[in-house]
Formats: structure tokens, sequence, C-alpha cells
């Protein structure tokens, strides 16, 4: 060790899975991986508890770093503290056992969910799914090998091919400088267990397909495509209606998506 410096200790993954293991501080966090900001009250609804109990707990959050909180106007909102915190809580996402269905909205909701949904700023769900594989299929995106870890498969990596710079940048989609955060980069959907597009580049595509009215944020983190977006995601970004709307396929077709 230098003289005057100090050397951190392996990863205190406790500290952060006491935060997180809390059920209302899950349920707040869950709530937040949308993306946007939310006052106590509506997290405390979300969590099943009392305003003052949910600002305790929120508290505990902020000072942890999981949460940042400023105010707007007359109230504070709350909001996750980084990307980072979204991929944590996406990948426990992946490990963790379904809850159980108990009702028929509960059963509807998470069906949306598991269709279309967001992940923090990016799309997700089979729809995410399916724009990762229609923007390769058009050759807008390839696929390249990353490094392999602890002896396992080579880990998947995407670059924007120059078509797809093309053919991105006439609908609109940001391509400056991403600055440290990288452009295309793949993220593993908890319910798909395939990647979606995350990296700046899912981030700013999910934007401009709001801004056009392709897509529009519905309850909590699900996504709706409107009438003129399922045209459009199809003829523009080669993403197959039947990949992600089980409606379209024959009964009992697909239902393993969702397991």
């Amino acid at each position: 060790m230098r003289s005057g410096g100090s050397v951190g200790g392996d990863a205190d993954v406790a500290s952060v899975a006491n935060l997180v293991g809390e059920p209302a501080r899950a349920a707040a966090l869950m709530a937040l991986l949308d993306g946007r900001p939310k006052p106590a009250g509506v997290l405390a609804a979300e969590a099943g508890v009392a305003p003052s109990t949910m600002s305790g707990h929120l508290a505990r959050l902020v000072a942890g770093g999981l949460v940042t909180v400023r105010r707007e106007g007359r109230q504070r909102v709350y909001g996750l503290a980084r990307p980072e915190v979204a991929q944590a809580l996406e990948a426990l996402a992946r490990v963790a056992p379904r809850q159980s269905v108990r009702s028929l909205r509960q059963g509807t909701y998470a069906e949306a969910l598991r269709r279309a949904r967001t992940c923090y700023d990016h799309l997700a769900g089979r729809l995410g799914v399916a724009l990762l594989d229609g923007l390769l299929a058009r050759g807008l995106l390839e696929e390249e090998s990353g490094d392999a870890c602890l002896g396992g498969p080579p880990s998947r990596s995407y670059r924007l091919t120059p078509s797809g710079r093309a053919a991105l940048a006439c609908v609109g989609v940001d391509l400056s400088s991403s600055g440290r955060r990288p452009l295309v980069r793949p993220c593993v959907d908890w319910s798909e267990r395939r990647p979606h597009l995350a990296g700046a580049l899912g981030a700013r595509l999910l934007r401009r397909l709001l801004e056009l009215g392709w897509l529009r944020l519905g309850e909590r983190r699900i996504v709706l495509v409107t009438a003129s977006g399922r045209t459009a995601l199809e003829e523009v970004l080669g993403v197959d209606p039947a990949s992600w709307d089980l409606a379209l396929l024959p009964p009992g077709a697909g239902l393993d998506r969702a397991q």
C-alpha cells in the first residue's frame, strides 16, 4: 500500500443486499426501474406501506447510494442513482423466483410487463428482444465476440454498422458521442433470458420512438405500441410483430417465452 493512501477490500455486497432485501424498499426500487422519478407517496402506495414508513426507507436508500432525491416544486422526487443500479436490479430479477399471480389484474399486468416494458431508460421485454433481433437481421447492428470470463463462452457485444448509422439517423436518433457510456451494450432480459439493446443507443432509440409516437408509456413500467408504431417498427427497424405479440401466434405457441 502506498504511503498516505488506502486500498479498499472486497466489495461489500452484504450492505447493498441488506438495502434491497427489505420488501418495501425492493418494491420502491422496482417501481423506479422505469427511469421516471416519483414522490414518496407514490412509492409508498406501490409498496403498500404508510408514507412515513416509506420516507424512512427512502432515506436509507439515499444514504446507501442507490437512490437520489431532488426537489420539483413543492415535493421531493426520487430516482435510481445511476444506470448500474438498474443493471443490478435486472440481474437480481433474472435469478429471483416469480411472484404468485392472485388475480386477473395481476395476471394482465404480468403479461403486459413481459410483452414490452422499460428497463430504466431502454426498451425491454419481448419487444425489446425483438428490436435487437430486427436490428441485427437488417444489418443495422452486427455481433462481435467479446472476451470469455472464467473459461465460459465469449460474451456478446455489438457494434453499429455504417448502414445502421444512416438508417437510425434518418428517423432522428441521436448518434453523437456517448461520453463514457458505451454506445451499444447488450442487457440480458430477465423475462426472456435473451439480450435486449441497452447503452446510450438503447436509451436514445427508446426516447426517439416515444417522440415519434410509435410507442407510449403506460402504467408503471409498461410500454404500449401504437397502431402507427406497429407498422413502422416492422418496416423501418425489422421488428417482426409475431415475435413480441403472442396474440398473433396460434393457441399455445410461444407460451414458453413467458416462463
